[in-house]
């Protein structure tokens, strides 16, 4: 397949530019960064968070009144699968100390913490145990653990990355746990890429002030969830793993305790009650929810789900309202829309060019700001590729990294990225990607503090449902760091609240009964069901029907 004619003949606008870049940067030399008051007006302007059109106020909740995306706000308006009053509560089918919903890098790590700790675990996950975003992280994990750095450093990036809309207590404690969870990660077992005297290979990225990413060529994630998953399995007598197995509501006791949840079987479509003494929320982030109908670099089932359960349970939420486009998502070939092309290609020298080649902005600026100038110069500008379907985009320039580094370098740092090219036949060492920005992580969720703890006792979360890490801006590398440091840290609390005594009393789905009062209160008609669990690419016609026999059968029940 490769490129287009056409396309080809707008390469070598690219390839006339090169040598010229090539020489400023072998110098040093960069397209200048914007300043702070440079990036609030380009961000204002052109960033989908900034714009009033697709949000508005939630109705209901603990944070009614607050301004939500669309898509957001619909699934927290929802209303549960289950009637409350059919539900016996009476005989638990599991019983555990700790109860853990997610199965990705968060929840992993929380049930090995937890296991440590000398309590039982259960861990359900709604598909295969590992299918979650930190699967699919490509560019790395930070840690300030060069001679240069400091934990110090960390944070104030984190902060500034965030327009210092972070939560401080999270952001100190990612910054300080961060060198302790690479230690971790490689005595279970996982390859960083390091030097021949064994020093990790740190990198610059996006919004950094010191070489702080730390990577397995560029399928980190993967590495990562490779260790933990094996060592999970490996513990078979203190976690026990249920796959292809959601949770669709929290359960409550009578003193307003998290008592587990109740667990729903994608295969045999059965319900079942997890009775815990505490539970950890880790479901991960909101892509598929297409905020504002962009694409996304998510795993499938990244449908908001624990937010929605914590939230229709009381708890309320931080910086919700922010979502991260990832700058560079694949634009062209279709097949491989949506895909995310790591930070790293940048960080190792690539260049981001219009139509006709010319550098536009300083490759590393902070995500959102990133993402901006793209949508700006594709549409004020109006110098972007037009692909074959009417995608925008515009071009990264990947061959630059071979001839900055020595060829071969883009096979080596980015053996991923070039196999899922080169099978529709382009080979990104010789042509340049083209690119626009995704919809790839959600910023906000579950409120907690640095102990992973929610306003209901008992229930903890961790990783991309969270919200306050991140503030309203996300740097790369700090996803992978935030499912490690904060999976870590809820095991390690969830345990030692269950050892600390827990006495649950009348389990009860009180909340739910509550909750949809409110809705029909507020006058919402026809709410959503939610958490909707997988999203729905069917057309308009079918999906209707299949709302309508839904809701028909929750009626009859």
């Amino acid at each position: 397949m490769g490129y287009t004619p056409e396309m080809k003949e707008l390469i070598k606008r690219v390839e006339a530019t090169r040598p010229a870049r090539l020489e400023r940067a072998r110098r040093g030399e960069n397209y200048p960064a914007l300043t702070l008051e440079e990036r609030a007006v380009v961000l204002e302007k052109f960033h989908p968070d900034y714009q009033k059109e697709g949000r508005r106020p939630v109705r209901t909740g603990a944070d009614k009144g607050l301004v939500l995306p669309e898509e957001v706000a619909s699934m927290l308006e929802s209303r549960s699968m289950l009637r409350p009053e059919n539900v016996d509560l009476s005989h638990a089918d599991f019983e555990t100390d700790v109860l853990i919903i997610g199965g990705g890098g968060a929840g992993t790590s929380a049930a090995l913490l937890a296991a440590d700790a000398g309590v039982r675990v259960i861990m359900t996950t709604k598909l295969r145990h590992g299918d979650a975003n930190t699967m699919m992280a490509e560019g790395g994990i930070q840690a300030a653990v060069q001679e240069a750095d400091s934990p110090y450093y960390h944070y104030m990036d984190t902060i500034g990355g965030g327009h210092f809309t972070n939560q401080p207590d999270l952001v100190a404690a990612l910054a300080h746990d961060a060198p302790l969870s690479i230690a971790w990660l490689e005595s279970l077992g996982m390859m960083f890429n390091k030097f021949p005297d064994g020093r990790l290979m740190s990198r610059h990225f996006g919004g950094s002030s010191r070489k702080r990413m730390n990577s397995a060529g560029d399928m980190t994630g993967a590495e990562i969830m490779r260790v933990l998953r094996d060592e999970a399995r490996n513990r078979g007598d203190q976690i026990t793993i249920l796959e292809f197995t959601p949770a669709v509501e929290l359960i409550l006791d009578e003193d307003g305790k998290c008592a587990g949840a109740i667990l729903y079987n994608m295969e045999t479509r059965e319900f079942f009650i997890a009775k815990a003494k505490a539970t950890i929320i880790a479901t991960g982030g909101n892509g598929r929810l297409h905020i504002k109908g962009f694409a996304c670099t998510n795993h499938y089932g990244a449908t908001m789900d624990g937010v929605v359960l914590a939230y229709r349970a009381g708890v309320g939420t931080t910086c919700l309202f922010s979502t991260q486009y990832h700058p560079t998502g694949v634009a062209y070939p279709e097949q491989n829309v949506g895909l995310l092309i790591t930070e790293k290609v940048r960080g190792l020298g690539a260049h981001v060019l219009n139509i006709d080649g010319e550098q536009f902005c300083f490759p590393l600026e902070p995500r959102d700001v990133e993402s901006a100038e793209l949508i700006k110069e594709a549409i004020e500008v109006g110098k972007a590729v037009l692909t074959p379907t009417g995608r925008y985009g515009l071009w990264l320039d990947s061959p630059m990294i071979d001839m900055l580094h020595g060829e071969g370098t883009v096979r080596r740092e980015l053996p991923a990225k070039f196999i899922q090219f080169e099978r529709h036949g382009i080979d990104i060492s010789k042509e340049p990607m083209l690119v626009y920005p995704t919809l790839h992580y959600q910023n906000g969720g579950i409120a907690i503090n640095a102990d992973c703890e929610t306003s209901i006792p008992g229930l903890y979360s961790a990783g991309e449902c969270t919200g306050g890490l991140h503030g309203e801006n996300r740097l790369m590398g700090n996803s992978l760091q935030d499912v490690i440091t904060f999976g870590r840290r809820s095991g390690v609390a969830a345990a030692k609240y269950v050892k600390n005594g827990v006495e649950l009393k009348k389990l009860t789905l009180d909340h739910v009964v509550k909750y949809e009062k409110e809705l029909a209160e507020a006058g919402i008609e026809n709410p959503m069901v939610a958490p909707i669990l997988l999203p729905d690419y069917s057309t308009d016609e079918v999906a209707a029907r299949r709302l309508l026999e839904v809701q028909g059968k929750l009626e009859a029940e």
